[in-house]
């Protein structure tokens, strides 16, 4: 053992000088053999070798795996892209149909206007609106569409994460259509406590004892919205008639005032009625709002045979007069509660706006304004298509309105009245005729004839007359 030792110290030190002595003398291993320093470098090279290309092809499978996951992220963002398209065109036709749709509710929204027809807009209204919402939820998949294929993150929102975006689109929609809501109903109370008046309006005709042809009309009033009758329209005539005695009131008023030479007036709305000669007048010294009244019947009646009153070359009365009828009469029910001045301010290009306007210029001359208001103001208005908001324009509008509906009325009725209208010289008839001029005695003396008309008069289908209001003057 001792010798074991010393021999293992001998060596130790024999391999440590000679190491110290030869530093590049060959080397031994653990296995005993002598390998050289390039036999050892070589060896070295090898193993660095060998890690490099182990480290190569753990770099190539880690370039694969990388590669396929951004085919696979391409891949999904492409899909992604494809469904986010396909979503879109669906969108978008859905669009395109809803605005159509929305486009064809306006249209009749706009014709249930003139003529008035209160379901129709209704409806068409509902409409509208129900589009309006569809239109708002389409623009919300559009959103949540984008979030989720092309937000941030890739993630895609809930449903339920906007809803604060969603109120804001909604609320106006709802707002009006609750506005509308109780517009509707306020309308329904309108009606109602219309109604009420027109049932106390009767009962009290009948409680008074008036006369049978009275309590007739009262009758034919209650049922407007039934049929069309007669006795409607010898009422509605009535209207005209006192509308016509107010404006005529109103513009004799307004010459006075503005110093107009009113024998002078008269006498050449006589001469433009065939009546006289420029520089002689027929008519009485206190009798000039006749001579005036005449000349407004006969321009705001003129056109009166026509279902336009010459406005179009319109046909439909002799196209499908059955269904012409009854739109006539529809429009008679719906119109004659309106207020005019708020249905022009609504639709002021509407048949009746057309006809006011036509009507208003044909009466009121430029000179006639300019000397009444000074200035052409009101002209100008109607002229471009509106309607002015002045009392003026306003008491015009109340006779503008009774003409329109007895018009109405005519073309309602099976067969329709046929207007007829004294000429001068003519004998006075008192089945067809009365004298605005009271005589003593309430006879008409004899050796009158008509100086001039100052209304119209009809022949209605159940052989009843409405009698035409003459002006009556002496025999030469």
């Amino acid at each position: 053992m001792a010798g074991k030792v010393s021999n293992f110290s001998h060596l130790i030190q024999r391999v440590t000088a000679s190491c110290l002595l030869h530093p590049l003398a060959p080397t031994r291993h653990d296995s005993g053999e002598l390998v050289s320093d390039q036999d050892e470098g070589e060896r070295e090279c090898d193993s660095q070798q060998g890690f490099e290309d182990q480290e190569e092809v753990e770099e190539e499978e880690v370039e694969e795996v990388e590669e396929s996951e951004e085919v696979w992220e391409r891949g999904k963002r492409e899909m992604r892209a494809e469904r986010l398209v396909v979503e879109m065109e669906v969108i978008m036709n859905e669009v395109f149909d809803t605005v159509s749709a929305m486009k064809r509710a306006y249209v009749s929204l706009q014709e249930a206007h003139c003529p008035w027809d209160a379901e129709k807009m209704r409806v068409a209204d509902v409409a509208v609106v129900a589009e309006l919402r569809r239109l708002a939820v389409l623009r919300e998949r559009y959103r949540r569409s984008l979030i989720c294929h092309g937000g941030a993150g890739g993630g895609c929102r809930r449903p339920g994460s906007r809803p604060a975006e969603v109120r804001e689109v909604v609320a106006p929609y709802e707002a009006a259509l609750e506005e509308m809501k109780r517009e509707v109903k306020a309308r329904e109370v309108e009606v109602d406590n219309l109604k009420e008046k027109l049932r106390s309006s009767t009962s009290l005709n009948g409680r008074n004892g008036r006369s049978l042809s009275k309590r007739r009309l009262s009758c034919s009033q209650a049922q407007v919205a039934a049929s069309p009758a007669p006795e409607l329209f010898e009422a509605t005539m009535s209207q005209v008639r006192e509308a016509s005695k107010s404006f005529t009131s109103l513009l004799l008023s307004l010459m006075r005032a503005a110093h107009w030479d009113i024998a002078s007036a008269v006498r050449s709305i006589e001469a433009a009625g065939g009546a006289a000669a420029a520089n002689v007048s027929i008519v009485g010294v206190h009798h000039a709002k006749y001579a005036l009244e005449s000349y407004i019947s006969r321009k705001i009646f003129q056109g009166f045979d026509h279902e336009t009153f010459y406005m179009d070359g319109s046909l439909s009365s002799l196209l499908n007069p059955s269904q012409y009828r009854r739109d006539c009469f529809a429009r008679y029910r719906d119109m004659k509660a309106m207020d005019p001045v708020e249905l022009l301010g609504v639709l002021p290009s509407c048949d009746f706006g057309k006809f006011c306007s036509k009507k208003y210029l044909a009466i009121v001359h430029a000179k006639m304004e300019e000397s009444f208001f000074g200035s052409l103001e009101q002209q100008k208005q109607v002229g471009a298509g509106s309607h002015p908001r002045t009392e003026f324009y306003g008491d015009f509008l109340k006779l503008a309105k009774a003409v329109w509906l007895l018009h109405l009325l005519a073309f309602s009725l099976d067969p329709a009245p046929s207007l007829f209208e004294a000429s001068r010289g003519a004998e006075f008839h008192p089945q067809y005729m009365e004298s605005v001029v009271k005589f003593s005695g309430g006879q008409v003396p004899a050796g009158h004839v008509v100086g001039f008309p100052v209304s119209p008069g009809f022949r209605l289908g159940n052989g009843s007359v409405v009698k035409a209001r003459v002006y009556l003057v002496s025999r030469v």
